[in-house]
């Protein structure tokens, strides 16, 4: 019996096309600017150190905006980097910039699920900062409220069987209570391994009547 939902955010509630054409651009075309201003500031200074432990330099502030922009450029899933990405677009959100895109399927059910009575989580490779601006700002208004909590890179790699027993632990419930929604395999594959049910979102694919995981084109098409 399923009692809470734990859903990924990028290809699963929100476009892939919102965050790399809107989210990604803004970030890595305001970092540098943001960098220079806020580096001596409470909440940037503790990332920008962080940051240069994992690079292994002592970096100076220039340097270290260039190892920003190339982490970007790779794709690469680095917390003090996603953490300064939504500090960056918490700017965004508050200048009007953009609004946080939501599909209208998945805010529905979220709403109906809260009134359920399940409980919502969200865990995304983004920082736990950048989900909340983004569900706090969208065209359906504050969503915030719907979610019992938020995880990010944290908590482990969302590839990794170890962070999805994390959460569960974290929740207090029985793995098998609980369901991941995803469009990446491999996150579910390790979902799966951890004892939780799973949903793969194939929104812009056809879906594969083989798979491993339940597949669906959209959040109505879920059965709990």
């Amino acid at each position: 019996m399923i009692k809470a939902i734990v859903t990924d955010i990028e290809g699963t509630t929100s476009s892939l096309s919102f965050v790399k054409d809107v989210l990604f651009p803004y970030a890595r075309q305001h970092l540098p600017d943001f960098v220079r201003q806020h580096a001596e500031s409470a909440t940037v200074k503790p990332l920008l150190d962080t940051a240069r432990t994992i690079a292994g330099l002592e970096l100076d502030l220039e340097q270290l905006i260039s190892q920003f922009l190339q982490w970007i450029d790779q794709d690469q899933k680095i917390t003090p980097l996603k953490s300064l990405q939504g500090l960056i677009w918490q700017d965004g959100y508050q200048q009007g910039a953009f609004k946080g895109h939501i599909y209208e399927d998945a805010a529905k059910q979220l709403k109906a699920w809260k009134q359920q009575g399940y409980a919502l989580y969200v865990y995304s490779s983004g920082s736990v900062h950048a989900q909340k601006l983004l569900f706090s700002h969208t065209e359906y208004g504050d969503l915030t409220p719907l979610f019992s909590g938020y995880f990010d890179t944290h908590i482990g790699a969302k590839q990794e069987t170890a962070a999805y027993q994390a959460i569960a632990r974290q929740i207090q419930l029985p793995a098998d209570e609980i369901l991941f929604l995803s469009d990446i395999k491999a996150e579910l594959d390790a979902a799966r391994d951890a004892g939780l049910n799973t949903y793969w979102l194939v929104r812009e694919q056809k879906i594969v009547t083989d798979a491993e995981h339940r597949q669906v084109n959209d959040f109505n098409a879920i059965t709990l």
